[in-house]
Order: structure tokens, then C-alpha cells, then sequence
């Protein structure tokens, strides 16, 4: 079944999860201020995007990076409709998430058991059930908690993960009471078809309502992947401004796919977003430049005329 014959099972709007203030800056080596971080969030607020996950609530010495984001959600100037999210894998990380004033938290595992064990040195299962205390205690609070599925197209360490390792994960997590999650493609090797075999195993244990993806875009495959997923009914896409970010695990893993890449390709396929692009590419080259940092968007680039120089165009 073709996208267009399946809009009107699935609807015609897409709803995008903004990463770029906590997945695209934590990986930044030079330390981001939090008045910075805050006005990157309040942009991309202004530019209709109404779900951006906005820090991080976990130990300094995982992520640095992140180590201010009770100062960041203190310094942001909130919108009425725009859910603020925070990253709180533990009790303590929640407790902080909430006392910053966190809308919704989240959760994390890889499907990848290799990554499980290597990382945390148990299995994805034991790794699921760790978040208990922080989906009963979001629970008895009434603050929805999302969870994210790590290296469902491939792992650093085994190669190929199973499809069915990835729908487990996304039943565990559902079961726990996360109301929707996120599948990942962390290190980026994905294809489409790949994506179809890995999400429909998913949809034999999930509702495409309750699923998201999140690719990143390391072989240049994240918005082919994306339309793979869109054609299944998927219609929640994670994704970064400027294609912030990256992943420690793989050389040369780009961060996720750029929202305004995934933003033009959604208007142009006639799917509403409510999202300002232009507001969106402004923003875009602001934290570029207040990170020093080339902008990763084919969008923006083209918009701004400087698509680098390939030689002579026929």
C-alpha cells in the first residue's frame, strides 16, 4: 500500500519529537551555556514544534553536557501546547526532572543484547525492568513516560539485532506503562527494507499509534527510512535541528536526521506538521553559529544558496 492510499487510515498529520536540545547537544565537546541551550528551546517552540525534549536528568558523568538542565527547563519561556521532556532513567534523575518541571520523561534500553551487556552488564529484560520505580512513580504523578528502543537496525558490537529482540523490548516497555516508543536506528545502517521487516514485527505487538522512529542518517538513508515507516502508519518522527548530534559507538555516525530536512519532505508529500519552515531554518543557522558549527540540513543549506560547490551541474 502506497503512502497516499494509506493517509486516510492514518491521518494526514505527523507529529515531531524536537532532539536537537538534549540528543544533538549532549554529543557537543565544548561546553553549551544553559541561557543558550533555553534559547534554542524557546526557538524551535516559536517554529510550532510542540514536543522538544528539552534536557537530560542523568549522571554528570555520563553526559556533562547536560549537567544544567534543571537551569535550562528554569530559564525556558514555556508555550501553552508545547510539551517540555527530559531524559530520567533512575528515581534520582526523575525526582530532578520533576522538580525542574519536566512535562514527560523517558526511558531507554537497546535491543542490541551485546550493547546491554557491555553497557550495563545485564539483559535488555533486567535492563527494562530497572525503570519500574520511575513508571509507577510517573504514574501515581499523572506525567506520561515515553520510552526509546537503542540500536534497532544494527549494533556496534553484534552486527545484525533481531527483530524480535526489538518488538520484545517495545512489549516490556509498553507493559511497563510507557505510551509510546521510540525505535532507534543509533548507529544509522538502516534501509528500507530493513525498516519494514524490524516495525512490522513491532506492529504484531503495538499500535502504530504507540510507535515512533528515530534515525539517524550515518549512510544517508534516514528520510527513505522514514517513508518506510510512514507507509506502515507511523506518524511520529524523532528528529534534530541542523542534524545536531552523533554516536559515540560508530566512526563518522552522523547525528539524527535534520528536522527541517524531514519538514520539507513531509509539506512536500501534502502531510501537515504544524511548523514553520522558515522560522525553523532561522533557527537552525542561529545555533550553528553559536556552536561554531557547519549546519547538517540539506533544507537549510540550499535555502541559504550555499549547497557545497561539486563542480559543474549539468
Amino acid at each position: 500500500m502506497s503512502l497516499l492510499q494509506h493517509k486516510d487510515a492514518s491521518g494526514n498529520t505527523v507529529s515531531i519529537v524536537e532532539m536537537g536540545a538534549r540528543d544533538g547537544l549532549q554529543n557537543e565537546a565544548a561546553h553549551v551555556s544553559a541561557i543558550i541551550k533555553a534559547g534554542l528551546v524557546d526557538r524551535l517552540a516559536a517554529s510550532g514544534l510542540q514536543r522538544i525534549e528539552a534536557g537530560s536528568f542523568v549522571s554528570p558523568r555520563w553526559v556533562p553536557q547536560m549537567a544544567d538542565s534543571a537551569d535550562v527547563f528554569a530559564a525556558i519561556t514555556r508555550l501553552p501546547g508545547v510539551r517540555y521532556s527530559a531524559l530520567a532513567p533512575n528515581m534520582h534523575g526523575f525526582e530532578r526532572a520533576v522538580a525542574a518541571g519536566a512535562d514527560e520523561v523517558a526511558v531507554f534500553a537497546a535491543a542490541s543484547e551485546a550493547f546491554s551487556q557491555k553497557n550495563i552488564n545485564c539483559s535488555i529484560r533486567e535492563s527494562i525492568q530497572r525503570f519500574t520505580d520511575v513508571c509507577e512513580a510517573a504514574r501515581a504523578r499523572g506525567i506520561p513516560v515515553r520510552g526509546y528502543v537503542s540500536c534497532a537496525m544494527g549494533c556496534p558490537y553484534q552486527g545484525k539485532v533481531p527483530a524480535d529482540d526489538v518488538a520484545m523490548a517495545v512489549t516490556e516497555l509498553l507493559a511497563l506503562g510507557c505510551y509510546e516508543v521510540s525505535i532507534g536506528d543509533t548507529i544509522g545502517v538502516g534501509t528500507p527494507v530493513l525498516v519494514q521487516q524490524v516495525l512490522n514485527r513491532c506492529l504484531q505487538q503495538a499500535q502504530a499509534s504507540q510507535l515512533a522512529m528515530h534515525f539517524h542518517d550515518t549512510y544517508g538513508q534516514a528520510l527513505a527510512n522514514l517513508l518506510a515507516g510512514l507507509e506502515l502508519g507511523i506518524r511520529t518522527i524523532d528528529a534534530s535541528i541542523a542534524g545536531l548530534g552523533g554516536c559515540p559507538y560508530a566512526k563518522g555516525a552522523s547525528g539524527n536526521v535534520s528536522t527541517e530536512d524531514v519538514v520539507y519532505m513531509l509539506h512536500g508529500m501534502g502531510l501537515d506538521t504544524g511548523i514553520d519552515l522558515d522560522r525553523l531554518i532561522d533557527t537552525s543557522y542561529w545555533i550553528c553559529t553559536q556552536l561554531g558549527r557547519r549546519n547538517m540540513s540539506r533544507v537549510a543549506l540550499a535555502r541559504a544558496g550555499s549547497v557545497p560547490d561539486e563542480g559543474t551541474c549539468a
